[in-house]
């Protein structure tokens, strides 16, 4: 089995949490860290952005990636969220199995 951890910014603390509780409680993250104090610069629409955000950390499978991207473009505030992820290539074996044992 295949573990991923995503990145999704968001606005504010309101929207990390809101966002972290959907992702957990449907299963489709086994875990969501909120890191503050994000300092973003990035293009949009023409124009070079500056932006104070947040940065949730999912940890998930596989088989959950594009359902927790679908939902993430559904809940988030964003018109084009963040929603990147990276393969974990190795970790403990029992927070692996711990991330299996709760998602889906």
């Amino acid at each position: 089995m295949d573990y991923y951890i995503f990145f999704v910014t968001v606005p504010n603390i309101e929207e990390g949490k809101k966002i972290a509780n959907i992702l957990v409680e449907s299963r489709l993250a086994a875990c969501a860290n909120i890191i503050q104090d994000v300092f973003s610069i990035y293009r949009w629409k023409g124009n070079i952005e500056r932006e104070n955000e947040l940065l949730l950390i999912l940890k998930t499978t596989e088989e959950n990636c594009n359902h927790l991207i679908q939902k993430v473009r559904e809940v988030h505030s964003y018109s084009n969220p963040e929603c990147v992820a990276f393969k974990i290539e190795k970790g403990s074996t029992d927070y692996l199995d711990w991330i299996k044992e709760n998602v889906c």
